[in-house]
């Protein structure tokens, strides 16, 4: 910019010169007395003498500050186009605009057209983001986009108003809303058009796109800026537009089977339903605590209770831990409930959902997910923890018993965990064998790649299931895993309320047991792990355990994490590619 000055500077300094020699030689003027002109360039040596230079700055640092710069300098100069565009009387910002057609409805309906015809009968109008634009003369071609797709606006500086067409090269930028009427045309090299006889600003943006080339390439930016995203990449759109179909196919599944939706609270007395940390907020007229939810399922089994016998909701679930590819601090899920059924029930439920919910959003069911083909045709496997333990790691917990201290050994042997090591940690802290197995269980879960229903989960792990009918110290629970993550977790639900009060009890001497020993434990203030924070308190619900002792029929229900869901049918590798507004940590 500076160079920029001098150079100019210099021409005019030229200019003058040159006027002063013309006026001294021009008939009857009077002599010009000599103009003696110095321009000084700055050699190296001169430039030796004068203070060093700056320090070399930090290449990303300066590219930011130039960014910002240029961002701050077109969006003074825009701001001017709006106070003159509203000095010539036009309004930059509009409130509304009638469209006869859509870009996608156009595109499709006059394919037909031969390369130069024009049809002139057509009169059509059309709205959308311009998101290219060449100006050739007296002609100016424009992109514009809608939510349907793309199409070009021919403007012909014949077709146009003089002070329209001046409008349109002088006022006009990449990323306004325009609207535009006019007939249809095809370009001599193919391009079906808008030919355009009128249009109008109907929102001015004051902030330039990113640039179409390298689009938005900034990761961080992408999911802090999504309207920002979804502009520079519109494919991203379309992962949106897919969650809604599969939403949209889940609501039309359930009410196929007759379960009806209900809604339960977001703000509640007590966090129960899994044990997860929970968000706490505080209500200031009732003068107490409240928690931000953790789980729909024990006010869903209370609509059983109720004489509901088919129910679920869809809705945001809220835990106060790590974020990572796979977690976000809210997402959705749908829960349900269904009376007189066990848990075999559900697991043709969650194959009917997922491969409904595939077909109409990809119209097939062998799908390709990160590069591995996934084959969701059913009926899909069903194996025993028990089972699959044993086939990845070669250890059969059924010839323990009740021998935790052999199951840990084994498991180190096996496994060649060190003493000092954080699994090792983990393991010693492990109070029955079910844990133990647990504990290993979440070594092959990576390995579960196809979809796999995995069964009959240890009675300590599950305090809200019915035990297994046929084994001892197992529940009748299952989880689903696709590309080694959990997908869905149901339950035969346990309905006898003592056994429900003893289990809850047991799991609060749990997890105080682990609070105590992680408050023993000396770290660094900087060392935060969420995955084993245990400091906070949990409490029983005692509504819902006296709701269980009006009586609550013999059920089934199950869990299905939506985003995740999501993430397998739109091939997104992170939980951020399918939440609109995911939690993101604060910049710096």
């Amino acid at each position: 910019m500076e160079a920029l000055r001098v150079w100019r500077a210099s021409s005019n300094l030229l200019g003058f010169a040159a006027s002063r020699a013309a006026a001294g030689t021009a008939k009857g003027a009077p002599a010009a007395s000599p103009l003696c002109l110095h321009i000084r360039c700055c050699s190296q040596a001169a430039a030796a003498t004068k203070s060093p230079p700056p320090p070399p700055q930090d290449r990303r640092r300066r590219s930011a500050s130039s960014s910002t710069s240029d961002r701050e300098s077109i969006r003074a100069i825009r701001l001017k186009k709006v106070d003159e565009l509203r000095g010539k009387g036009y309004e930059p910002y509009a409130y509304r605009w009638d469209r006869t057609h859509t870009t996608k409805e156009l595109q499709d309906g006059y394919t037909h057209l031969e390369n130069g015809e024009v049809c002139a009968e057509v009169a059509v109008s059309i709205a959308g983001r311009i998101v290219a634009r060449r100006a050739f003369g007296k002609l100016v071609f424009m992109t514009i986009r809608d939510d349907s797709g793309t199409i070009q606006l021919y403007c012909e500086k014949e077709n146009l108003t003089e002070e329209k067409f001046e409008q349109l090269k002088a006022f006009i930028d990449i990323g306004d809303i325009i609207g535009a009427n006019g007939s249809i045309k095809k370009t001599e090299k193919g391009e079906l058009s808008v030919y355009v006889k009128f249009f109008e600003i109907l929102t001015k943006s004051l902030l330039p796109l990113p640039d179409k080339y390298h689009g938005l390439t900034d990761v961080d930016k992408r999911y802090r800026q999504r309207y920002v995203d979804m502009i520079a990449n519109p494919e991203v759109a379309d992962v949106f537009r897919s969650r809604a179909k599969v939403v949209s196919e889940i609501r039309k599944t359930m009410e196929s089977f007759g379960f009806i939706e209900v809604e339960t609270p977001v703000l509640q007395g007590a966090a129960g339903g899994a044990e997860a940390r929970p968000f706490i907020t505080h209500h200031n007229s009732l003068q107490r605590d409240l928690y931000l939810r953790i789980a729909t399922e024990l006010h869903l089994k209370r609509m059983l209770v109720g004489g509901l016998e088919k129910v679920y909701e869809i809705g945001r679930i809220f835990r106060n831990e790590g974020i990572s590819t796979r977690h976000n601090p809210e997402f959705t899920t749908i829960e349900m409930y269904e009376a007189y059924s066990d848990y075999e029930s559900m697991m043709n439920m969650a194959e009917e959902i997922i491969t409904r919910c595939a077909m109409a959003t990809l119209g097939k069911l062998k799908i390709d997910y990160q590069g591995t083909e996934i084959s969701l045709e059913r009926p899909w496997r069903r194996e025993t923890m028990h089972s699959l333990v044993k086939e990845g790691t070669g250890i059969d917990f059924n010839s323990f018993g009740e021998d935790v201290e052999s199951a840990k050994n084994a498991v180190k042997g096996v496994l060649g965990i060190k003493t000092e090591s954080s699994e090792n940690i983990s393991l010693q802290a492990c109070s029955s064998v079910g844990h133990v197995l647990n504990e290993v269980f979440e070594t092959v879960e990576s390995s579960l790649v196809q979809p796999t229903f995995v069964l009959d989960y240890p009675i300590e792990i599950s305090p809200l299931a019915k035990p297994h009918r046929r084994y001892a110290g197992l529940t009748e629970r299952f989880e689903l895993f696709i590309c080694g993550r959990e997908i869905g977790n149901a339950f035969s639900e346990l309905t006898d309320p003592i056994d429900q009060r003893r289990r809850f009890e047991n799991q609060i001497k749990q997890h105080n047991a682990k609070r105590a020993a992680m408050n023993k434990e000396v770290k660094s203030p900087e060392v935060k792990d969420d995955e084993d924070d245990f400091s906070y308190e949990v409490s029983l619900d005692e509504d819902f355990l006296t709701s269980l002792e009006y009586g609550m029929p013999p059920s089934s229900g199950m869990g299905l994490g939506i985003d995740r869901l999501v993430m397998l049918l739109t091939n997104s590798a992170s939980i951020r590619d399918v939440i609109a507004f995911p939690v993101l940590k604060i910049q710096q």
